[in-house]
């Protein structure tokens, strides 16, 4: 049996992972360590093979004096967290990044794709898996997770912001983009193959296709029963619109298709979701 420390109380992606692990009742056991406030130390991992950190702060509007939090927690705690799970013994560390290190709102990035956060907190994400990943031996797995955007049943984030216009609007541009997107429940199979495993490297976790927000905004809609119309009378401006919310939605920002999950396919995702 693998004992895995979910190091992040109340994450949406954290208690996500554990309540799929507990399925797996007889082959792993798995806690949840608060990190609000604590200055880590290595008892406090000493019995566990895993540590998923899911620490970090997100999803709140960055400003000059706020940014020194994102430099105090996603990268100088997140980092003493894994000195401190290293000193302890744990084999593999695995470290909830993100996509926003690479710092586009538009684009396709590869492995090859070199970083360039512009907000604080990507930039604090990246730092902490350039400083974990010097820590990496044959004893230490580094296993660093960069997904794009994560949705699901109660989920936050921009995924509610489209909810609503799918159930408050009466109609939506029908335009065709590109976007890489993971079900937090692919995420979660994701990450049990990687501990299963023992991966490690740089991962790009997502959905087995690109998805295009008409299409999401679309079969949401449907699932409540919602008649929502996609036009295409807004497409010729949404192509030259410099509006960075406008480029957030309707542009295309994809990962190569690497690290694929099929095992919910959208359509059941969706349903899922946004399921009673």
């Amino acid at each position: 049996m693998k004992k895995i420390l979910i190091a992040g109380a109340h994450s949406y992606i954290g208690d996500s992972f554990k309540a799929f692990l507990d399925s797996f009742s007889h082959d792993y056991k798995t806690e949840v360590l608060e990190t609000k406030d604590i200055v880590p130390f290595p008892a406090q991992f000493a019995t566990y093979d895993v540590v998923f950190c899911v620490t970090g702060i997100a999803h709140i509007k960055e400003t000059k004096n706020n940014q020194h939090l994102y430099y105090d927690i996603n990268r100088d705690l997140v980092v003493a967290i894994a000195k401190a799970a290293k000193e302890a013994g744990v084999r593999q560390f695995i470290l909830l990044s993100s996509m926003s290190v690479y710092g586009l709102t538009v684009g396709h990035i590869t492995k090859e794709t070199t970083p360039n956060p512009n907000t604080a907190y990507g930039n604090s994400k990246l730092q902490a898996d350039m400083e974990i990943k010097k820590l990496e031996t044959n004893n230490f797995i580094f296993t660093c997770l960069r997904p794009p955007m994560v949705y699901g049943k109660n989920c936050s984030g921009n995924y509610q912001l489209l909810r609503k216009f799918a159930l408050k609007s009466p109609f939506f541009p029908n335009y065709q983009n590109k976007r890489s997107m993971i079900y937090i429940g692919n995420l979660c199979v994701f990450v049990k193959k990687c501990i299963d495993f023992e991966k490690k490297g740089i991962f790009f976790p997502q959905n087995a296709s690109y998805i295009s927000t008409s299409s999401m905004i679309k079969l949401i809609a449907n699932e409540h029963k919602k008649n929502i119309k996609l036009t295409k009378v807004f497409n010729w401006g949404l192509r030259i619109t410099p509006i960075r919310i406008f480029k957030k939605v309707f542009g295309n920002l994809t990962y190569e298709l690497v690290d694929t999950v099929d095992h919910y396919d959208f359509t059941e995702s969706i349903r899922i979701t946004e399921g009673e």
